[in-house]
C-alpha cells in the first residue's frame, strides 16, 4: 500500500431537509473518477485510509460521508424526528447529486461492507453511471443476512447473544427492538442500547486469528450514532424489500465488470452472500481469502490490485 494521501479538495452539498453532505477528493484531478462508499451504515470516512487503495496518479478519488454520520450534518442522533428520511433510495439520490455537483460522467464505485450494498443499489438504479464495481466484505442487505447477524450467529456466540437479547421480549425481532430503544425519549435507554449493540458487533465481526473483541467505537456519541443508523436500516431490511432486493435484481448488473472480495472467516457475513451474488451476476469474479474475516490486509491488497487493473 502507498502512504496515505492528503485530500485535494473538499466541500458540502445541501440536500432536502437541511441535510448537508460532506465530500472530499484526492489523487489526480485528471484521473479516472472513482467513488468510495464507507460501511456502517454510519461509519463515515474516518481518517481517509480508503485513499490508499487507489493509485493517486491514475485516479480522481471521491469520498462521501453518507447522510447522518461523519462530517455530514445533522447526525442521526441529533435529528431522530427525521430518521425515517434516511433510506437507501435517499442515499442513492445523494450519490447522484454529488456526481452532478462534481461534473463527473461515470465512475468506478468501491464499497466495503454496507458500502458494498449501497454500491450495488446505486449501480442497479444508475447502471449507465458505473464503469466498474469493486466490493469488499460483501453484503446485500437481505432479511436473511440481517437475521443471521443479529440472531442466527448467536449459535456460535451463545453467551454473548444471551446477554445481547436478554431485554428483547419474546417473539420480537432483536434488531427491531434495538431500533426502537435507540430512538427512546430517555437518553439513558438509548445509551444502554448503544453500548450493548457495540459489544455484540465487536463479538461476532471476525473469527480471524488474533481478533480481540473490544469497543468498536470509543466515543459514546459516535457509538450511539452508529448503532442508531445500523438498526434503523436493518430493521427495515435496508429499504430493499422483496423484488427490490439486490440478489433478485443481480442479473441486471450484466455488462458492469465487478470484483467481489471476501474473507472466509467472516462469521457475521458468511461467504454464501458473495457466492450467490457472483452466481447471479454474469461476468463478475469472486475472491475468497481463507485466512481473514470481515476485511483484512490481504483483502485490501486484492482490492487495490483490482482497482489498479481497471485503471488500465
Amino acid at each position: 500500500m502507498p502512504p496515505p494521501l492528503a485530500p485535494l479538495d473538499s466541500g458540502w452539498i445541501t440536500r432536502p431537509g437541511d441535510v448537508r453532505l460532506h465530500w472530499e477528493t484526492s489523487g489526480s484531478p485528471e484521473g479516472r473518477p472513482a467513488l468510495y462508499l464507507h460501511g456502517g451504515p454510519g461509519s463515515g470516512l474516518g481518517g481517509g485510509g480508503y485513499r490508499r487503495r487507489f493509485d493517486p496518479e491514475r485516479y480522481l478519488v471521491v469520498g462521501l460521508d453518507q447522510r447522518g454520520c461523519g462530517r455530514s450534518t445533522p447526525w442521526a442522533v441529533d435529528d431522530l424526528d427525521h430518521l425515517d428520511d434516511n433510506t437507501t433510495p435517499a442515499l442513492v439520490a445523494d450519490i447522484e447529486a454529488l456526481r452532478t455537483h462534481l461534473g463527473i460522467d461515470r465512475w468506478l464505485v468501491h464499497g466495503v461492507s454496507w458500502g458494498s450494498t449501497l454500491a450495488l443499489a446505486y449501480a442497479l438504479t444508475h447502471p449507465d453511471r458505473v464503469t466498474e464495481l469493486v466490493l469488499t466484505a460483501v453484503t446485500t442487505g437481505s432479511r436473511e443476512e440481517i437475521d443471521w447477524i443479529t440472531q442466527g450467529v448467536g449459535r456460535v456466540f451463545p453467551e454473548a447473544w444471551e446477554r445481547f437479547a436478554a431485554t428483547t421480549p419474546a417473539g420480537r425481532r432483536v434488531v427491531e427492538d434495538y431500533a426502537r430503544r435507540l430512538c427512546d425519549p430517555d437518553p439513558a435507554v438509548r445509551s444502554a442500547a448503544a453500548d450493548a449493540w457495540d459489544t455484540w458487533e465487536s463479538t461476532h465481526i471476525s473469527l480471524a486469528p488474533g481478533w480481540a473483541p473490544g469497543p468498536l467505537h470509543d466515543d459514546p456519541r459516535e457509538r450511539a450514532n452508529f448503532a442508531t443508523l445500523v438498526t434503523h436500516y436493518w430493521a427495515h431490511d435496508c429499504f430493499l424489500p422483496g423484488s427490490q432486493s439486490i440478489l433478485a435484481r443481480a442479473h441486471q448488473l450484466e455488462g458492469i465488470p465487478g470484483v467481489l472480495i471476501h474473507g472466509r472467516r467472516d462469521i457475521s457475513g458468511p461467504a454464501i452472500t458473495p457466492w450467490r451474488l457472483h452466481r447471479a451476476w454474469p461476468g463478475s469474479e469472486l475472491h475468497v481469502v481463507e485466512s481473514e474475516g470481515h476485511g483484512g490486509e490481504l483483502e485490501m491488497g486484492l482490492t487495490r490490485r483490482a482497482i489498479d487493473r481497471f485503471a488500465t
